[in-house]
């Protein structure tokens, strides 16, 4: 079920083609759980090395979902892991903020929401 304040967000985007993905971190509390979690939820490639460069890599070529102009990506649960590791969370926005500006610059449609509140059900996919 989706968390109520996030529906009309969602259903926007989808409504304008975009694939959805939650990347849920609850009960992570450090890096390695914060990639396994990106790995699982994005369906990374193999070669996904696990660390912040391979995040990046993989963030600035994200395979499109046919057919949908991008993805957002909305991020939830993602407070314990700020506070349990301050300097990896501040990293993972950077490299979150950085995959953001890269694919608006290609127009490639990569959008990434961090999420108050619960954790957001959505779907791969396009509307």
């Amino acid at each position: 079920m989706t968390s109520e304040p996030l529906v009309p967000l969602l259903d926007a985007a989808r409504g304008a083609g975009l694939s959805t993905v939650s990347l849920d971190l609850s009960g992570v509390s450090d890096k390695r759980g914060f990639m396994d979690r990106c790995a699982r939820a994005l369906d990374l490639p193999d070669w996904f090395g696990h660390n912040w460069d391979a995040l990046a890599d993989c963030l600035s070529d994200l395979p499109r979902v046919p057919s949908t102009p991008g993805l957002l990506l909305v991020v939830s649960g993602w407070q314990a892991y700020a506070e349990a590791a301050p300097q990896e969370w501040i990293v993972a926005q950077e490299v979150f903020t950085d995959a953001v500006a890269y694919a608006r610059e290609r127009s490639t449609g990569l959008e990434i929401i961090l999420a108050f509140g619960p954790a957001a059900a959505t779907e791969r996919g396009g509307a």
